[in-house]
Formats: structure tokens, C-alpha cells, sequence
């Protein structure tokens, strides 16, 4: 009795899938034997994209898989939101990052509601490490929904790296988020200025605030750019600012008082301990003591590194 034909007619469709398969395999990058297929064989391997439209190449799984969704999302309008956190997951997974030139996959925004929607997303999707520099932040009631939002990924695992301006930290709300952000293990330091809002998610994808949109003084618009490449020059920016930063102690910037404010403007004018107390009214005991805190609290090596920091810090600006 002869053997049966795995390719016969009444080949099902399990026996297809098999055969496609073994014959894949058996193909490796060579797209000459694919006529010697039968029918079936190769319309199936044609329809999951694992070799190209003249059927004559073979194409790897991993550019298959792109090609799918990529398909699925030209077809399937009413998934979108759906596909492109799909989008978003095989980008994120090294293994499947296309090699050699790089479209870059830009999201534009001049709505903060719906950034924040794509934001919340990219949160969820984060594994290991969000870098964010801050120039500024939102109304107070909306930082306290971010709070809770953030706190939930520090309790998670997620590493969390925030360089924030002075100026930032001293704004409405700003210093219970940053304290309270700060205590839950995310490591904050702050300078005097940061050149970018941004947020790196994983070293794969950045947000970035690029300004007003043109025209219109309000909002202003982002971008988020799906890109391992530039996601790596954005993280060096911020490693940059970051070496420079201060650490962020236990006392927000805008606890600082007036009077310790004049101290330390007195102290990077160089001013004598003499001159100091005479202009605050005190002892120089009691000065001394005053200034002990002051250096101590700035993390300084001297009185007049704690002057220099001070005015790194916008300590010297005024409230």
C-alpha cells in the first residue's frame, strides 16, 4: 500500500501547518526552492508573511511578525489604541528590534489630556527604569494624581531618576511630590536648570516636550519617539545634567527662609563672619551654629562650597 501523501489533496489543515513548517525550516534564506512547494505549502507561508509577495525570499519571523501587525493596523482603524500598545511591547523586546536603517515611529501631540492617556499606557508598559527631567510641573491637583500613578511604579520595581529645576521644586504642590517621591526610593537631584522636559522610558522610548506649537501660545506641543537609538542620546543628555545635579535632601528649596537665604548670599560674596552678624544681629557663636546647618544641609565641604551651591541651587534668585 503506498505511503500517504502529506500533501494530498485532502490534507488538513493541521497537516498543512506541519508541513509549512518543516518546509520553512528546510528553506533557511533561500527563496529558490519554493516552486518545488506544494500550493497549499506556500500559500500558507505567503499568508503569515514568512516569504514575500513573489514568493520569492524568504523573510525571517521577525520581520513576519512586524509585517502582520503592520497590516493589522492599516485594516483594523477601530483597534488602534489596542495595536499600538502591541506596537509598543515588540519594540520594547530586544530580540525583535529591526537592524541596519531605522524608521522612527513619532506620536505628536498638542493636547495634554491625550498625551497623558499615551503616557499612562507607556507607565504601564514600563519594566526596569524611567528617566525624567523637569522644568516644570502641573496644577497641584493634577501632580497629585501623577503622585499616586508614580508611587505604584516605584512599588513595582521601576527605577525612577528625576532631575528637577530649583525653580520646578518650588511650585505649587511640587515639594510634597518630589518629598513624597523621594521617601518611596526614587533618587532626585536638582539644578539650578534643566534643558529639556522629558521622560525616557526603558532607554527605548522618549517623551518630549518640544514647546507651544507654532502659532499658538497654548498648549504646548509633544512628541513621543519610538526609538532604542535616540532614546540612548536622550538618556546620555541626561546623564550629563545628572553627574552635575545636587542631591535632593530632606528639606524641599522652598523651606528655605529668608534669613538663611541672606546668609548664604553673604556667604558666596564672600562676606566675614563679623560682617554676617552684624547684619543679622546676632553673636558670632550664634552665627557659627548657623552656618554649621547651612553647610550641612547643602552637603558643602566649606562655608563658601555652600555659598557656591546655593547660587547653583537659585537659593540667591528669592522665593
Amino acid at each position: 500500500m503506498p505511503a500517504e501523501d502529506p500533501y494530498g489533496d485532502d490534507a488538513g489543515p493541521e497537516r498543512v501547518e506541519a508541513a509549512a513548517g518543516a518546509a520553512y525550516r528546510e528553506l533557511g534564506g533561500a527563496g529558490e526552492a519554493l516552486d518545488e512547494l506544494p500550493g497549499e505549502v506556500r500559500e500558507w507561508l505567503a499568508v503569515r508573511r514568512l516569504v514575500d509577495g513573489d514568493r520569492r525570499h524568504v523573510n525571517s519571523p521577525e520581520r513576519a511578525l512586524h509585517e502582520l501587525v503592520a497590516d493589522q493596523r492599516r485594516g483594523l482603524g477601530e483597534l488602534h489604541r489596542g495595536l499600538e500598545a502591541l506596537h509598543d511591547v515588540l519594540r520594547l523586546m530586544p530580540g525583535l528590534r529591526p537592524t541596519g536603517r531605522e524608521v522612527v515611529e513619532a506620536e505628536f501631540f498638542a493636547e495634554r489630556a491625550r498625551l497623558k492617556e499615551r503616557m499612562d499606557d507607556l507607565d504601564t508598559l514600563c519594566r526596569a527604569e524611567i528617566l525624567g527631567m523637569r522644568g516644570s510641573f502641573p496644577d497641584p491637583e493634577s501632580l497629585e494624581k501623577s503622585l499616586g500613578e508614580d508611587l505604584v511604579m516605584l512599588a513595582r520595581g521601576v527605577e525612577i531618576r528625576l532631575l528637577v529645576s530649583t525653580r520646578a521644586a518650588r511650585l505649587p504642590g511640587a515639594a510634597r511630590y518630589v518629598s513624597r517621591m523621594h521617601e518611596q526610593g526614587a533618587r532626585i537631584r536638582l539644578a539650578p536648570a534643566v534643558p529639556l522636559h522629558l521622560n525616557v522610558v526603558d532607554r527605548a522610548v522618549t517623551v518630549l516636550s518640544l514647546g507651544p506649537a507654532e502659532g499658538r501660545a497654548e498648549p504646548a506641543e509633544d512628541v513621543v519617539l519610538h526609538s532604542p537609538r535616540l532614546a540612548s542620546c536622550f538618556a546620555l543628555v541626561f546623564e550629563h545634567h545628572w553627574s552635575t545635579g545636587l542631591h535632593y535632601g530632606a528639606d524641599p528649596a522652598e523651606e528655605w527662609t529668608p534669613r538663611e537665604r541672606e546668609v548664604l548670599a553673604l556667604l558666596a560674596a564672600g562676606a566675614k563672619d563679623e560682617a554676617i552678624a552684624r547684619r543679622l544681629g546676632c553673636s558670632e557663636r550664634t552665627l557659627r551654629r548657623i552656618l554649621a546647618d547651612l553647610v550641612a544641609r547643602l552637603g558643602a565641604e566649606s562655608r563658601f562650597a555652600a555659598g557656591v551651591r546655593a547660587a547653583r541651587l537659585g537659593l540667591l534668585d528669592g522665593p
